[in-house]
């Protein structure tokens, strides 16, 4: 049986709280020592440019900053659609730490023979 954790996440700033949701989940998995990674592809891959990933989703929910910074410090890895990346025209010089340009091939061969336990938002 897997311990790991893949969240996919396709949405970014326009729809608040449903990253914070996968961000919670991600942080969830993180924080007990499930190895850990989000896949952002579309919008969701703005969230990897620092300074991005900020604002409260809704009353009661953290900041998605100290849910980006608390999956940083869990190990959490981030990968990051090339494609999507490259349409939106994006620096790589402004991706936060642990985010990587790598496609649906590096996600499968991360998540290897094992599997995986997966969320998609």
């Amino acid at each position: 049986m897997t311990n790991k954790a893949v969240i996919s996440l396709t949405t970014g700033l326009e729809d608040a709280e449903k990253a914070t949701v996968a961000f919670l989940v991600a942080v969830g998995a993180a924080e007990t020592g499930r190895p850990t990674l989000m896949f952002l592809t579309k919008e969701a891959v703005r969230l990897v440019i620092d300074g991005t990933a900020t604002g409260v989703a809704c009353d009661g929910c953290p900041p998605l900053a100290d849910l980006v910074k608390r999956y940083q410090a869990a190990g959490g890895e981030f990968y990051v659609c090339p494609i999507c990346f490259t349409a939106k025209a994006l620096d790589t010089d402004r991706m936060i730490a642990g985010a990587q340009l790598q496609g649906s091939v590096p996600m499968w061969q991360w998540i290897g023979d094992d599997g995986a336990t997966t969320f998609s938002y």
